[in-house]
C-alpha cells in the first residue's frame, strides 16, 4: 500500500519510502530551482555546435550555476565529479563530460541540477547539433511529446499508470522502445525520493496522485530497442542495440486542480530547433 506523509517545515530530511506532500513554501523553493536548471539549459544553447567538448558545456553549466549562488547537484554525488551528465547519439543517460568533441549530425542531452536554497531544480533538454538527419529529429519531436502527454495526466486522481501509459503508446506508436532500466522520481529537498516515475504501464495502477507531490517525468525513448547496457565507468547507460536515444525531463508539482512545471524554459526554448 502507498503511504502519503505531509510533510511540514521542521520535518527531518530522509527517505522512508512514503511520498511526501509539500506545501507552498516548497513550491515556491521548486519555482526557483527549477527557473535556474531551466535558464543553464537555455544558457548553453549557443554554445551546442560542432567542435565544442563536452567538458567546455560543464565547465559553462559550473560556472553559470554557480555565478547564482547555486550548486550543481551531481558534483560530488556517489563520486561524480562533474556538473552535469552529457549523453550522445546512443548514450541513454548519465554520459560523463569529457574531451569528446560534438560533431554535426549528433543529438544530445544535457541534464542539469542545480540546487538553490536547499531546493533541487532537474531537469534535461536535447539539442541538435549541426545537419541532423530526419529519423533522429523525428525520435526527439516524439519523445517531447512523450514528456508533455505525460504531464497532460499529471493531476489529481490520476495514477502513476496512467501517466506511463500514455507515454508508452505514444512510442510504441512510433515503433520505438521506451527505456525500462531507468525512471523519474521524486524531489525536493532530496535528489532522489518516492515515487518512482516509471515510464510504461497500465492506466489506473500504481499510485495515485494527490496535490503537494513532487516529482520528475522524464522518459527516454530509443529508436530501436528499449534495452541498454551500463558501461565499465560506472554511470554511462548506452542503447544494446547501439540504436539512438532521446530524453526531455521536467520538474513539477501536483496542484489541486492539474500540475505546475517548475523547470519550463523563461526564453521559450522548449525543444529544438531553438531559433
Amino acid at each position: 500500500m502507498t503511504e502519503y506523509v505531509t510533510v511540514t517545515s521542521d520535518a527531518p530530511l530522509g527517505r522512508n519510502g512514503a511520498i511526501k506532500l509539500h506545501g507552498p513554501e516548497a513550491f515556491a523553493g521548486m519555482h526557483a530551482a527549477g527557473r535556474l536548471a531551466a535558464e543553464t539549459l537555455d544558457m548553453i544553447v549557443p554554445h551546442m555546435v560542432p567542435g565544442v567538448t563536452t567538458a567546455e558545456i560543464d565547465r559553462l553549466v559550473y560556472d553559470f550555476i554557480t555565478s547564482r549562488g547555486a550548486v550543481p547537484a551531481t558534483l560530488g554525488y556517489r563520486g561524480y565529479t562533474h556538473s552535469c551528465c552529457i549523453s550522445i547519439n546512443h548514450v541513454v543517460c548519465h554520459g560523463i563530460p569529457s574531451d569528446k568533441t560534438l560533431k554535426s549530425g549528433d543529438v544530445v542531452n544535457v541534464d542539469v541540477t542545480p540546487i538553490v536554497d536547499g531546493w533541487h531544480g532537474d531537469s534535461s533538454r536535447m539539442y541538435l547539433i549541426g545537419d541532423v538527419p530526419l529519423k533522429a529529429r523525428r525520435l526527439v519531436d516524439v519523445t517531447y511529446e512523450c514528456l508533455m502527454l505525460g504531464i497532460e495526466q499529471a493531476k489529481p486522481g490520476n495514477t502513476m499508470g496512467d501517466v506511463a501509459h500514455v507515454i508508452q503508446r505514444h512510442a510504441e506508436s512510433h515503433r520505438y522502445g521506451v527505456v525500462r532500466d531507468f525512471c523519474g522520481h521524486g524531489l525536493g529537498r532530496l535528489f532522489h525520493d518516492a515515487p518512482e516515475v516509471v515510464h510504461v504501464g497500465r492506466p489506473g495502477t500504481g499510485p495515485e496522485l494527490k496535490p503537494g507531490m513532487i516529482f520528475t517525468i522524464e522518459p527516454m525513448i530509443n529508436i530501436g530497442r528499449p534495452d541498454v547496457k551500463l558501461l565499465d565507468d560506472g554511470w554511462t547507460a548506452v542503447t544494446r542495440d547501439r540504436s539512438l536515444s532521446a530524453q526531455f525531463e521536467h520538474s513539477i508539482g501536483i496542484t489541486e486542480d492539474g500540475c505546475e512545471i517548475f523547470t519550463l524554459s523563461p526564453a521559450g526554448l522548449h525543444k529544438p530547433p531553438y531559433l
